[in-house]
């Protein structure tokens, strides 16, 4: 066979790429004496994995299935079993290799021997190389030790140069068992400012403490999983249904609880767990079971795992949960006995890297639906090396088996704890398929009053009624006026950021009782993976991310949503041990602890999703994406903090090191910030769960049951940006400040007017109509502020719609995101011109007919008003009546309307307004499919009716302003009135009340 050279195989191809400059030798990298170096070993050894090429590489490399929409996805991914046969190895290829390696006297890892996954359909082949001479052997190269000095626990194997193959292998993907990866070194020139004394970042320094029963202090009151949960709005939190197993990536540790038999075996461990959900700091129970794949590999205790679980277990009792080991780790044989440690078997040279706990993830036969990974391998992998590969078509595999992964971004700021002077993530877990998770510190309001960066501030000046500061915390996912400072409310998110520097050194705020630094795990890692391109839903939102660094280079921006990391609040967990010998719960944070938070949201939107008939959920960040262009409410946005940690090694100041003692660094100063809408340190933001499950199954039904009745669900056709039908469209002007001329080809041009501040968005309208779970006392403080007039065209089938202000042609922006929903702004994410729809067209769920619908009412204005909701049959709001179509406007318009109200549940046709401030929700009868379902609203008070379509109105004032997602903001007084378009907001929801009505409260 001719033997190949494989390109960008070299170690640091496998460990250093963009922490080390590009053509180090490995010796320098590492620092290595060349006294430490053995270029014979007689003891080197370690597992490999060969990774061959799927059978269809050559006809669809790039996967293409996965780039299609999440209902194309599904109904390709149903069939599991025959799926395989195109994505896995060819079967022939397979076997030529496999007997290649077993006739040259390899042994073979595979689930008769190991824990290693060893597949045709994984494409993968484990090998244990029992020598340098094998290694030497098999990849034409020589195995090298480093002998690490005074370590020799961190001794490794390497090679110098590239690994070869037989080129008839088809081999595309090499893993090595094993994680390692070097010091940071610069890669480029950079700046070296100086810091400022005292907190960092705004948020993460309350004074408040938490005492346990052995004395230990915790900053902040720590809070109970499923309290956090639902600060977030879990959809289920509280409520009796059964969700599905998730699973955790814990390498190396698994159910371990200690070094007796029992605490290898974990069979204490569920009654422990059992002992945390029922402790009076937590007060739940369940029915969940643990179990652990590869059990005989673990050997050590971690408060890492035990955070997991904790989490995931209090926040959903009734989930069953596996703890995925993966290889597990090395357990070698004690003289003169056939077992290991403990009296365990061995495994051979297993070091439980986290890819091997993956991959055991993905192919249990079993498998969880959701999986959650807080665990990292060192390695940063040269894009197209082999390595790199490795793990892409990893999480493509996962992709493929409809498997949700969950993934804390990690706790280094934007250095990511690499003293190379730039900005930094975790490369080999960024892959597009994989929901990364950054941190944020959540403040109630009596934390923040403890906390001096944000009191005075922030919390003042929103004691104070500040409508500018209620504005933002209201965007934020404030949902009640903060009054009292005694009773715990949701307050402000900021970014996770526990840097503080005190003198000469930079370590973790005070009132922490561990140190911190840039070194440690203490601020939320997020920022611009440039070894790959921007994926294709970031790119529809209309992102462009860049390192803020001087190599100012695109690619994937991270994370992809946030949640509560530590800071101000942490989560109290069980101990390493599981409160084996210590108290049951303690505090503990992290991105590690956001990422099993969302993986709990992603088991409960999975039960929704099978309560209405869908499928799991899998692979879905193009409908988180989507979920926040449409209904932007799905997210609390994050707006305040930094994650800044670049650094070169050595300096003026001081920081915890990463192993013990102090390191000396020169910080560079290069980060993110928070700000409105996605930002790289929170991502989309966090969760607002009831809001995102509702959004979700409105996205899936549609994807999947769209087009019904010959509807066109598309305001324009995404290539020529067409008309796709005969329609009326709301002409909304969405730029903050003065007054714009705006012109739709087409049609006149017309002056429309300026827009407050504080005019209502599509974020605020969102959530006022959430009923209980938004005060009634905010609307006050939220009224008034004036809106541009929106006006009204009519335009027909092909008809182009550009849109230019001020003479300036804008951009579609987010229109293949959007327009499927009923609307498409013309500008980009500062503000612009929106097309909408005055009309819904009906999604319902599994597109069956006589559906019931929600209609969700919050009333701002003061006058008494009522609606009235109607089908028409067209999109300008015509209405057949059989002796032709009449229109808006038109004489017998309102009897052919009246004709065609839809029947409250429970009787009528007319829904009273629930007055100022209040809230109502109601449904309405015999929905079907595809139908268009029109408003009109008549205040009671003046005597006036105001139609969706302003064809019908006096003066054809427009008294409609649509918000998004079937949600539309009324003027009570559209001739006369303070133009704020949110005197009713009406939202309809075709969907919740599918199945057993999960969302419908």
């Amino acid at each position: 066979m001719a033997v190949e050279e494989l390109s960008n195989s070299s170690y640091l191809d496998f460990t250093g790429y963009r922490i080390v400059p590009a053509g180090t030798s490995v010796q320098a990298a590492y620092n290595m004496r060349t006294e430490d170096i053995d270029t014979n070993p007689t003891n080197a050894h370690i597992n490999v994995a060969l990774i061959l090429e799927r059978a269809n590489a050559a006809t669809d490399p790039d996967v293409s299935l996965l780039s299609q929409n999440w209902a194309t996805r599904q109904a390709a991914l149903a069939d599991q079993t025959t799926l395989w046969a195109t994505y896995g190895a060819d079967a022939a290829t397979y076997q030529v290799v496999y007997n290649a390696l077993d006739t040259a006297g390899y042994t073979i890892l595979d689930s008769t021997n190991s824990y290693y996954v060893t597949s045709q359909e994984s494409r993968t082949i484990w090998v244990q190389l029992d020598t340098a001479a094998q290694f030497n052997s098999l990849f034409s190269s020589s195995l090298q030790e480093f002998n690490v000095p005074g370590r020799p626990w961190d001794d490794f194997v390497f090679w110098n140069g590239n690994l070869s193959l037989p080129s008839e292998w088809n081999i595309a993907g090499i893993w090595f068992d094993t994680s390692n990866a070097p010091d940071g070194m610069q890669l480029t020139t950079v700046d070296t400012p100086a810091l400022s004394q005292g907190a960092q970042s705004i948020g993460n320094s309350t004074t408040l403490t938490y005492n346990f029963p052995d004395g230990a202090g915790a900053t902040s009151a720590p809070q109970a999983p499923q309290d956090i949960a639902a600060f977030y709005n879990f959809p289920l939190v509280g409520e009796d249904v059964a969700t599905g197993t998730i699973g955790l990536i814990e390498p190396g540790v698994g159910s371990y609880l200690g070094s007796s038999p029992d605490g290898v075996i974990g069979s204490e461990f569920q009654s422990r767990l059992d002992a945390y959900l029922a402790s009076s700091q937590i007060g739940q129970t369940g029915t969940g079971q643990v179990t652990v794949q590869g059990i005989n590999g673990q050997t050590e205790v971690s408060s890492e795992r035990s955070l997991d679980v904790g989490i995931v277990a209090a926040i959903n009792p009734k989930s069953d949960i596996v703890l995925y080991n993966g290889s597990g780790q090395n357990t070698p044989a004690s003289a003169g006995s056939a077992t290991g440690i403990n009296g365990l078997p061995t495994t051979g040279y297993a070091q439980a890297s986290v890819f091997t706990a993956v991959q055991s993830s993905i192919w249990d036969p079993n498998y969880a639906a959701v999986t959650s990974n807080s665990w990292g391998d060192a390695q940063s992998m040269t894009p197209g090396s082999p390595f790199y590969v490795a793990y892409w078509e990893l999480f493509i595999d996962a992709a493929l088996r409809n498997q949700t992964t969950v993934i804390a971004l990690g706790d280094g700021g934007s250095g990511n704890e690499t003293s190379n002077g730039v900005t930094n993530v975790e490369y080999n877990v960024t892959q597009p398929y994989n929901i990364l998770v950054g941190g944020t510190s959540l403040s109630s309001f009596d934390t923040a009053e403890a906390d001096d960066t944000l009191n005075p501030g922030l919390y003042s000046l929103a004691l104070a009624g500040d409508l500018a500061t209620i504005w933002s915390l209201v965007q934020g996912g404030m949902t009640t006026l903060p009054t009292d400072a005694a009773t715990v409310q949701y307050f402000v998110e900021t970014v996770w950021n526990s840097y503080y520097l005190q003198g000469d050194t930079i370590t973790g705020e005070p009132n922490l009782y561990w140190d911190t630094g840039y070194y440690q795990n203490s601020t939320s890692s997020g920022g611009v993976d440039p070894t790959q391109p921007i994926p294709l839903y970031q790119l529809n939102y209309g992102l462009a991310p860049v390192t803020s660094d001087p190599l100012a280079e695109t690619g994937r921006g991270v994370p992809d949503v946030a949640a509560n990391g530590g800071g101000n609040l942490m989560y109290l967990v069980p101990t390493a041990d599981m409160g084996g010998t210590d108290v049951a719960t303690t505090p503990d944070d992290g991105t590690s602890s956001a990422a099993p938070l969302w993986a709990s949201l992603g088991v409960q939107l999975n039960a929704v999703f099978a309560d209405q008939n869908l499928p799991n959920l899998g692979y879905m960040n193009d409908l988180l994406y989507i979920a926040s262009a449409i209904a932007p409410a799905s997210f609390n946005d994050v707006l305040y903090g930094n994650n800044t940690s670049s650094f070169l090694a050595g300096g003026d100041y001081r920081t915890p090191g990463e192993n013990s003692g102090y390191s000396h660094v020169t910080p560079t100063g290069y980060g993110y910030e928070a700000g409105e809408g996605y930002d790289l340190v929170s991502g989309l933001g966090t969760p607002n769960g009831m809001v995102l499950a509702r959004t979700l199954t409105t996205i899936a039904h549609t994807q999947t049951y769209e087009l019904a009745n010959g509807v066109s669900y598309a305001v324009i056709d995404p290539v020529s940006g067409a008309s796709t039908a005969s329609q009326t469209l709301l002409v909304q002007n969405n730029f903050i400040g003065a007054g714009v001329l705006v012109q739709v080809d087409g049609t006149d041009a017309v002056s429309m007017g300026g827009n407050s501040a504080f005019g209502w968005t599509s974020r605020l309208a969102g959530q006022a109509v959430q009923g209980d779970n938004f005060d009634s006392e905010l609307m006050p403080l939220l009224d008034g502020a004036m809106k541009s007039a929106p006006y009204q065209i009519g335009v027909s089938a092909g008809d182009v719609l550009g849109v230019t202000a001020n003479g300036v042609a804008l951009d579609a922006y987010q229109e293949l995101l959007t327009s499927e929903y009923g609307f498409v702004q013309f500008g980009d994410a500062a503000g612009g011109i929106t097309l909408a729809r005055p009309v819904a067209i009906a999604q319902t769920a599994g597109g069956v007919p006589d559906q019931e619908a929600v209609v969700r009412i919050r009333q701002n204005g003061g006058d008494q008003t009522q609606l009235e909701i109607y089908r028409v049959d067209d999109l300008n709001g015509g209405i057949d009546t059989g002796a032709g179509v009449v229109l808006p406007g038109e004489a017998g318009y309102a009897a052919a309307a009246a004709a065609r109200n839809y029947q409250l549940v429970g009787g009528g046709t007319v829904i009273d307004a629930p007055g100022q401030k209040n809230f109502l929700q109601v449904e309405i009868a015999d929905v079907d499919q595809g139908d268009i379902v029109a408003l009109k609203y008549t205040n009671v008070t003046t005597g006036e009716v105001y139609w969706a379509f302003s064809q019908g109105n006096t003066g054809q004032a427009s008294a409609i302003f649509a918000y998004g997602l079937n949600t539309w903001g009324f003027e009570d007084r559209p001739l006369t009135g303070d133009h704020d378009y949110q005197d009713l907001v009406v939202q309809l929801d075709f969907t919740s009340t599918a199945g057993s009505g999960l969302l419908v409260a």
